[in-house]
């Protein structure tokens, strides 16, 4: 059985063939819960070096999240990951992902969302659709595998690297996708991170429409906020908002694309084999733990930790990508999907910039 195969069975046994030994007992007698600790342990230990990292003057710029698969690409291409570890750091990209985007849910409330506004919404949504559909047509056009472009559009369109990883639960990249794509939006995020906050006066925009274009544009949260609140507190409040209303977005795109990937394995099987729709249960997690943060008020202090303890996991699993990455492979994929980024990062600001100035 191969390693892909043992890790497909691990996740879904029901779909292991009748009379099969489970994968379990396939790499001898020692429990899973015993195999995983080894791995868990070293994804927690470079999470952990991501969050003490940010400490280091010019650093807190960039979340842990980004920090930790940095360091995991660093350890895994020069120490190399360790054997043993390999149950945990794919029960950290597997199940602490999913953990972690459920949790995501408690910073979002249907109150924010109407704070934004319809316009706001509409802005939004609208930005998400165009640039989700032109960077796919165009890494069609440019000749980028799709999945790597889907990931890409993913990343821009929603939420940077916690859309990335979220969006591969379902298209199933290989590990350097996830990575490339994560790079992309890095530092194409980065870039906006630093070059917004010189162009309001420029572009004539008052802080309601600068903070509306910088969530609705901006890749990662702690993106948006740095270069929100560089025009002062109304514009990184709004900004802040509407970019949490943005990351909503990623539950019925996350869904679509399941049922997209699910339909084409259906139309590429072979007489009675049929797909099973991929359903990603932790959405809908996701989608319950907005509705129950609507209704009930979370504690300040617990929401803090809450939020800690979210960034922490998905650092955990950012940390268990980069562990699997090898930079060989990266160098593989070549500059295209690199352009490919650029060319999305460069339509989501000019559209959104587009939309904000339309209805402003």
């Amino acid at each position: 059985m191969t390693e892909f195969a043992r890790q497909q069975y691990e996740d879904q046994p029901e779909l292991l063939p009748p009379g099969r030994l489970h994968p379990h007992n396939i790499q001898g007698k020692t429990p899973r819960a015993a195999r995983v600790w080894p791995g868990l342990f070293l994804t927690a230990a470079v999470a952990g070096a991501a969050f003490a990292l940010r400490q280091v003057p010019g650093v807190a710029a960039f979340s842990p999240m980004i920090l930790a698969i940095l360091i995991g690409i660093v350890f895994h291409n020069i120490v190399g990951t360790p054997a043993r570890a390999k149950s945990g750091v794919t029960f950290s990209l597997r199940k602490i992902l999913r953990l972690a985007i459920i949790l995501l849910g408690l910073q979002l409330t249907a109150t924010q969302v109407v704070e934004v506004g319809a316009t706001g919404i509409a802005v939004i949504v609208l930005t998400l659709i165009a640039t989700f559909a032109f960077t796919t047509w165009l890494g069609r056009f440019i000749g980028v595998e799709r999945k790597l472009a889907q990931l890409i559009a993913a990343g821009t369109s929603i939420c940077g690297a916690s859309a990335v990883i979220a969006t591969n639960t379902v298209t199933q990249a290989h590990d350097e996708d996830v990575a490339y794509a994560i790079a992309c939006v890095t530092v194409f995020g980065s870039i906006a991170m630093f070059a917004y906050p010189l162009l309001p006066a420029l572009l004539h925009l008052n802080p309601h429409g600068y903070g509306l274009w910088a969530g609705a544009s901006i890749h990662e949260i702690a993106q948006v906020v740095a270069a929100a609140f560089q025009e002062g507190k109304q514009a990184g409040d709004f900004g802040t908002i509407a970019k949490l209303s943005r990351v909503m977005m990623l539950a019925p795109v996350v869904i679509a694309l399941g049922l997209l990937a699910a339909r084409r394995a259906e139309q590429h099987g072979h007489g009675h084999v049929r797909t099973k729709p991929p359903m990603p249960w932790f959405v809908l997690g996701f989608i319950v733990l907005v509705g129950i943060n609507s209704v009930v008020t979370v504690p300040a202090d617990a929401k803090t930790i809450v939020v800690t303890a979210t960034t922490f996991l998905l650092s955990m699993a950012l940390a268990a990508m980069g562990l699997e990455t090898d930079l060989r492979k990266l160098r593989a994929k070549g500059i295209r999907p690199f352009l490919l980024g650029l060319a999305s990062f460069l339509f989501i600001a000019s559209f959104s910039l587009m939309l904000v100035k339309m209805t402003s």
